[in-house]
């Protein structure tokens, strides 16, 4: 893709009559770096230059459409297939254990989580992720945009008041595509993993399913992160664990949603929220 995104800057650049330095001029880059663009050799364009470009070469957007393939190139292979996955899936079904999902946060809480990041690489790079993050919430409000289903772990509420670390991570998401077929993706905070295998993928269903079925009913879940972030969450209005079960199922059964799943063990760890 920076090879592609190199040629159409070439191409647009030699039907404006520009030279490389004239180019650079008009975008306030050195020569050099339209060279390396043009190349796809050393660092890949940002958003802002994108938008220089495609600017200065009357592209009309050509260029800034084609700056997230380019800036997916630098995620591993499972991470690229699995956005690629969600700009495509119908429905997006999401657990998440320490920090809210990309589609939901706001661009302060995105950067802030995204500038956790031990590997990043300076401020220009943080805001380029920041754009990243924030342009995939686009779809949301699109006419094709999917059925989104959230469950937070109750550890994210309390991030509001604990602060964030390295080290965090921890989500399970369920994507089903236009043909019906479903897709899996697990990550860690240095680690993902999509899974594709049909059988794989069901296990995690149940996964999701359990949790689904753990979690509180809407309302009740709006009381919790109401009273956590006025800081009197002890004294929220919670349901028991057996009358949560019984009006997730409810929820479940009332949405056309899946059956919960018999068998297996209880879900451990924190009460989670939708």
């Amino acid at each position: 893709m920076a090879a592609l995104f190199g040629a159409r800057v070439r191409r647009l650049r030699t039907a404006a009559g520009l030279t490389q330095a004239e180019l650079g001029d008009r975008t306030h880059v050195v020569s050099t770096r339209i060279t390396q663009i043009e190349r796809a050799s050393g660092a890949k364009p940002t958003l802002e230059l994108a938008r220089a470009l495609d600017a200065a070469l009357g592209a009309d957007d050509l260029l800034v459409e084609l700056w997230p393939y380019v800036y997916r190139e630098a995620f591993p292979d499972w991470s690229r297939r699995f956005m690629e996955y969600s700009a495509r899936a119908v429905s997006i079904r999401q657990y998440a254990a320490h920090v809210v999902p990309g589609l939901l946060q706001t661009e302060d809480y995105a950067r802030a989580v995204l500038s956790l990041d031990a590997l990043l690489d300076g401020e220009e790079q943080l805001e380029e992720r920041v754009a990243a993050r924030m342009g995939r919430q686009e779809r949301l409000s699109s006419p094709d945009r999917p059925e989104l289903w959230v469950i937070l772990d109750e550890a994210v509420l309390r991030r509001f008041d604990q602060g964030g670390h390295e080290a965090m991570g921890g989500s399970l998401t369920i994507l089903t595509l236009p043909d019906g077929s479903e897709v899996a993706y697990a990550e860690g905070s240095d680690y993902g993993q999509l899974i594709e295998e049909p059988a794989h993928v069901s296990r995690y269903m149940v996964i999701y399913d359990r949790l689904r079925a753990a979690a509180l009913p809407p309302l009740m879940s709006l009381d919790m992160i109401r009273s956590t972030m006025e800081g009197n969450y002890r004294g929220s209005n919670l349901p028991s664990r057996t009358e949560r079960r019984r009006l997730a199922q409810e929820q479940l059964q009332q949405s056309g949603g899946r059956r919960l799943r018999g068998g297996g063990p209880r879900i451990p760890g924190r009460r989670p929220g939708p």
